[in-house]
């Protein structure tokens, strides 16, 4: 079939195809049927032909001239309407309707205006029609009886008698004609903009008409308006259009002189006309900004658009769960929010109502108890200070690149910037943000992902020769960025937020590309790698609305130690997110043969069940990426419960990723002297923390006790301290007549030892306790170069077991007991210590005597002790004393490093 195009269709008086005509001109009217059209059942062609060529069809609908008197009075407007938009949701089928009819009947105000939308999922059956006829598919027939047939049934659930009867009426006429108008389409095979605003707008056409005969069921008088009929637009050269409120006010008092008893109007959305009286609609969101004009012609009290939602979220919900909904919004603040991708209004339904000062108020047609949003005049209190928090909300948008336009050529070179958004302009390509540096060196900004490539080539072909002569550098393309928003009017007033903003981000462990933000100071817009883009979010959400500070927790090594840890978050977990909003989710659990794993958490009162029946086999690497990976929770952390030199090696990859690291494992500060100082190098220069108070003492604060000495300008010159929970179990024991092995036995029964005590007796793990301290106290030790002496017997050094061990360890008890003796005549006990000499800058573990009146001889069980001898406490020294070994201890200990985390974060103490 040959292409006819639609210009030549409109020249010619008539195209007729077979048996069907269509006159064109009637496409430009008001609407394409009169109400008093016959309802025979007749051959579509003669029904198009005695509608389209009726003179009443061809000039009076199109006729909307004014007639300067209003017979019935003119339009009182002010605080007696209300308006309400209903979405397309809303009106989705028959029950809801139902609904939003009983809202509008409740309603208390003594007028009300009623916009509502096509029914859900309606308009965009009406531009499927369009694209079939278009494409010329046969089956737009049978679309359009969907429609059709969609619209009959809810008619069907909704009324009867007369008021079915008239919408049925009306409903097959608007079908009929829509056949004759997507068949000149067919013929055509192209749509005008003028012809497809026509057709879809039926759909509002059918909603509004069905709502007004139920809201009549009740008994009320209310009518329905074509907003056609009274709203004039102007399209613009930006895909948009722009009210006319001067005619439009002419043609509502003209439409309001002849229904004028009406104390209910349900009106279209979307549609309008424009000063030539063609259909159009209003575009992307027409609905709610048709409510706006409506209030602003009719200067209603309030505007509510109803929703599925309760109000507006201070972040998107499914990205952040614990968004909360915002009482009040300020008119600048929502279409801040709103233009960087929120879910709130489109700015220019804003637009009108903020002139008279209307508020709009969202609410959810679902739950009628919500509140809702308000966005009206910023609110101030009796003594003029604006209310609510500094950042109202968050807001991103996804799927763009920056663009990077820099070099010494730009400098101090007028018109540079308006050549580099003219070649912009000339792909069509939208701007979403614009950073300049003063140096003026460099230009970014950032486009659509989409039309990155357009914008590149524009770019390359304009500046060609500047490039080529090296005026510019280079012209760079950096894709896969997402841009994040921190929106709030009462932000240009209030110190600190940007540093606030910037902080939580950094303690996130998110770069940032580039940064923008206004004069206003309203907003506060950074660009940062997509994949970072949801943990941004959660982060500085987090840090701004304090809600829960939630930390991704990976937990490696599950044995004593680790799964106590575990029991103990377990129980603590309700308080610690109610008290002090702090969620730890334990997200991986890894031991050296099995790994469990649960991007939601596990639920720690059956871990270890869970590890048994679902766990598979253990991938440190695999385990590291998983802990990382989840971009709900913005913060992430591996607690090593392990003594292994192996994971402690993993550490500075896992801060270079960004993973914190708490451990009560010795092995990575008391290894090799580079790799300490490369992990604390690394740890300084970033926002990764590092904690790992429990590797002295267990549960006692001996490290964070060293660095606040050292931090509040203290110099240490001697740390002495019995640092072994077993050896000072050991030590206060061996008394009396009692050998060393029966001590040694005994412990080693009530499981205080190691599974082979000659760990614990050869002083390695103390000597690994005084290198960490000598290291924190700024010596360059190394573990190999400390002098340790060993209470393993020489020759049982090189037992094959455990056991052998105890068997003969008695052998050798005379040497032990006659040290004991001699201290024991002189008024002294024995005691196994380590000492970090910071004035020799020397350490060592040995075996010496205490006098029994000093603190180290009156300890009793496994405690620890420690004394810090500094410049301030050089005559009376610094001493921390307590439990130094048990599992409940250890694990409390390491606890207290993950919670010293979360408030690092940003978690309120």
């Amino acid at each position: 079939m040959p292409v006819v195009s639609l210009a030549k269709i409109a020249a010619s008086p008539a195209v007729t195809a077979g048996d069907f005509t269509v006159r064109v001109p009637c496409i430009y009217g008001k609407r394409l049927l009169s109400n008093r059209v016959s309802l025979r059942r007749s051959s579509v062609s003669h029904r198009v032909r005695s509608e389209l060529q009726s003179p009443r069809v061809l000039g009076s609908v199109t006729d909307l001239s004014l007639d300067n008197s209003v017979e019935n009075g003119h339009l009182p407007k002010g605080d007696s309407w209300a308006v309400h938009k209903f979405g397309g949701t809303c009106v989705g089928n028959s029950e809801r309707i139902k609904d939003v009819a009983d809202v509008v009947v409740n309603d208390g105000s003594s007028r009300k205006l009623v916009v509502v939308s096509a029914m859900a999922k309606v308009t965009d059956m009406m531009y499927d029609l369009i694209h079939r006829a278009q494409s010329r598919d046969d089956s737009y027939l049978s679309a359009l009886d969907a429609v059709l047939e969609k619209h009959r049934a809810t008619a069907l659930e909704l009324l009867d008698g007369d008021e079915l009867a008239s919408f049925s009426a009306r409903l097959h006429n608007d079908i009929n004609n829509l056949k004759a108008m997507l068949r000149a389409i067919y013929i055509a095979g192209h749509a005008t903009e003028s012809f497809s605003d026509f057709v879809v707008g039926h759909g509002e056409l059918w909603s509004a008409q069905m709502l007004a005969a139920v809201v009549r069921k009740s008994g009320l008088d209310c009518t329905w308006m074509d907003a056609r009929d009274v709203l004039v637009v102007v399209p613009n050269s930006s895909s948009q259009v722009d009210p006319d409120f001067a005619e439009s006010e002419k043609r509502l008092e003209k439409w309001f002189s002849q229904n004028s008893a009406a104390k209910i109007i349900i009106a279209t959305g979307f549609i309008a006309s424009t000063p030539e009286n063609i259909p159009t609609t209003l575009k992307r969101d027409g609905s709610d900004f048709s409510a706006a004009i409506m209030g602003a012609l009719f200067r209603s009290h309030q505007l509510t658009i109803w929703t599925d939602v309760d109000g507006v979220y201070s972040a998107d919900p499914r990205k952040v769960s614990d968004a909360v909904i915002l009482k009040t919004l300020s008119y600048q603040e929502a279409w801040e929010m709103s233009y960087f991708g929120a879910n709130v209004l489109h700015p220019r339904t804003i637009i009108p109502v903020m002139k008279y000062d209307i508020p709009i108020v969202i609410r959810n047609i679902f739950n009628l108890s919500a509140p809702g949003t308000m966005i009206c005049r910023q609110i101030e209190d009796e003594d003029g200070y604006k209310l609510d928090a500094p950042v109202k909300g968050f807001a991103t948008i996804d799927n763009l690149a920056l663009v990077n336009v820099e070099g010494t050529g730009m400098a101090g070179v007028p018109g540079t910037a308006s050549a580099i958004f003219s070649a912009v302009k000339e792909v069509g390509a939208n701007v979403i943000m614009i950073s300049q540096a003063s140096s003026e060196h460099s230009v970014c900004f950032a486009v659509p992902e989409k039309e990155v490539k357009a914008v590149s080539e524009a770019l390359n072909s304009r500046f060609r020769q500047a490039l080529a002569g090296g005026r510019l550098s280079q012209i760079e393309i950096i894709p896969n960025c997402s841009i994040l928003a921190a929106v709030g009017q009462k932000m240009a007033s209030t110190p600190g937020v940007s540093a606030t903003f910037f902080n939580a981000l950094a303690k996130a462990n998110i770069n940032i590309r580039a940064i923008a933000q206004g004069c206003s100071e309203f907003n506060i817009t950074v660009v940062v790698k997509r994949e970072d883009c949801i943990r941004a979010l959660r982060a500085v959400h987090s840090r701004f609305y304090l809600s829960r500070t939630t930390l991704a927790v990976g937990i490696v090594g599950p044995g004593l130690i680790g799964g106590t840890l575990l029991d103990q978050i377990r129980d603590q977990a309700a308080v610690l997110k109610e008290e002090f909003k702090i969620d730890l989710r334990v997200i991986g659990i890894t031991g050296s043969s099995k790994m469990l794993l649960s991007e939601s958490g596990i639920d720690l009162s059956r871990w270890r069940e869970f590890m048994k029946e679902e766990g598979e086999s253990a991938n440190i690497e695999k385990f590291t990426q998983y802990v990382k990976g989840n971009h709900f929770i913005p913060n992430s952390v591996i607690v090593d419960c392990t003594a292994d030199a192996d994971i402690a090696s993993s550490y500075y990859d896992w801060l270079l990723r960004g993973i914190h690291v708490v451990t009560p494992n010795k092995k990575a500060n008391s290894g090799p002297l580079d790799q300490y100082l490369k992990i604390r190098d690394l740890q300084r220069k970033s926002y990764t923390h590092y904690f790992y108070e429990a590797t002295v003492g267990a549960g006692l604060p001996i490290i964070s006790t060293l660095r606040g000495l050292l931090e509040t300008g203290d110099k240490i010159l001697r740390i002495e301290g019995i640092f072994s929970g077993t050896l000072s179990y050991l030590f206060n024991n061996f008394v009396g007549n009692r050998s060393f092995s029966d001590v040694v036995a005994e412990a080693k029964q009530a499981g205080f030892t190691e599974p082979d005590p000659r760990d614990d007796l050869s002083g390695t793990d103390v000597a690994r306790k005084v290198t960490i301290l000598a290291r924190e106290s700024g010596l360059k030790l190394d573990l190999d170069s400390l002098p340790v002496q060993s209470l393993v017997p020489k020759p049982l050094q090189a037992c094959a077991s455990a056991e052998e061990f105890m068997q003969k360890l008695p052998q050798f008890d005379e040497e032990l007991s006659k040290q004991r003796q001699e201290a024991e005549a002189a008024g002294e006990v024995l005691r196994y210590v380590g000492v970090v000499d910071a004035v020799a800058k020397k350490g060592k573990v040995e075996l010496k005597r205490y006098k029994k009146d000093h603190p180290f001889a009156q300890l009793s069980g496994a405690d620890n002790i420690i004394a810090f001898t500094t410049k301030r406490y050089k005559e009376q020294p610094l001493i921390v004393r307590g439990p130094g070994a048990g599992a409940q201890v250890t694990a409390g200990g390491i606890f207290s490093d993950i919670l010293r985390l979360a408030f690092y974060l940003g978690a309120p103490s």
